[in-house]
């Protein structure tokens, strides 16, 4: 009799325990998720027959990489992408997958003129998708929407609601300087939807994730500062930084989350901003360690991603 009380509370303890693991947050660039199907993007370097010979045994390698990343990342609760295709390569990653059954897709074409999208996946036995929705903007110098659009989704969980951003900012392509106020726009426009929220609620939780395409002390990520917490700061990761550039590490990645996630049913885990950096997704060029990408150049290395993915964690009580 002693026995069967001493193991029931033992198992008690156990399903206590396993229902307090908290839940992780994850956002992964992941380098150029394209399908071998021409599509009416521009999506030419990204076809069987172009230079990059993009085939179908290629992209199955990289749906496999992806879904070793989210294992590390202990399956996550909800991850944010960027740099997809479309909707079908994200249902792509976990569609008739035993391990990732229980997601559901949120997604919005964009007007980037690759095709270039944000996207997120959900655990739907843990959260219920309200709304969602995208923040579409017109960048300085435009006269019509040519850029990622910013991904928002609104989830509930018991009598909670959780707001999710996904954000892939305009790139430094035409030069740091010159393409700064393109990110600052973008960012003007997901600090208005953000001051949108805590205006009717103070206490309203906001995940806020994304390539910025900046680092932590430029003008853009600097907006965003202003009404939210970051959780990814050097020392959340190895080698200080998510993208190595020219053999230096900088944060490209970011999260910021809302005060509102202090308390309550949904709760952030304090200092649990994580970038990752297991050896599979790092790889060695001109005697620096860097992130093993799918391709340099036109030549195919058959890695992961040039960033690394980073997350927080938070308790579903």
């Amino acid at each position: 009799m002693i026995k069967i009380i001493i193991s029931s509370i033992f198992l008690l303890c156990c399903i206590s325990l396993s229902a307090q693991k908290p839940s992780t947050i994850a956002f992964y660039n992941v380098e150029n998720l394209f399908d071998t199907i021409d599509g009416s993007n521009d999506d030419a370097e990204f076809l069987p027959s172009a230079k990059n010979a993009w085939n179908s045994k290629r992209y199955m390698e990289k749906l496999k990489h992806i879904r070793e990343v989210l294992n590390t990342a202990e399956k996550p609760l909800i991850a944010g992408f960027c740099e997809i295709e479309n909707a079908e390569v994200v249902r792509d990653i976990y569609m008739n997958q035993k391990d990732f059954k229980s997601y559901a897709l949120v997604h919005h074409d964009s007007k980037d003129a690759r095709g270039i999208d944000v996207a997120m996946i959900y655990d739907k036995s843990k959260l219920t998708l309200v709304s969602d929705g995208i923040i579409r903007f017109v960048l300085p110098g435009d006269s019509l929407p040519s850029s990622r659009d910013i991904l928002w989704a609104k989830f509930k969980h018991k009598k909670e609601l959780l707001f999710v951003m996904v954000n892939h900012w305009p790139s430094r392509r035409s030069g740091t300087d010159v393409s700064e106020a393109k990110r600052v726009k973008a960012a003007e426009c997901a600090d208005r939807f953000i001051d949108s929220l805590i205006k009717q609620d103070q206490n309203v939780k906001i995940i806020f994730m994304g390539d910025l395409n900046d680092y932590p002390s430029d003008k853009a990520p600097k907006i965003i500062e202003s009404k939210l917490t970051p959780m990814i700061i050097k020392s959340s990761g190895e080698f200080g930084g998510t993208y190595n550039y020219q053999g230096k590490w900088e944060i490209m990645d970011h999260i910021f989350v809302s005060t509102g996630l202090s308390t309550g049913k949904i709760k952030l885990v304090p200092s649990s901003g994580k970038i990752y950096s297991p050896a599979f997704l790092l790889d060695k060029y001109k005697g620096n360690i860097v992130p093993f990408r799918t391709y340099g150049g036109a030549n195919y290395l058959g890695g992961y991603s040039d960033h690394l993915p980073v997350s927080i964690s938070i308790s579903l009580k």
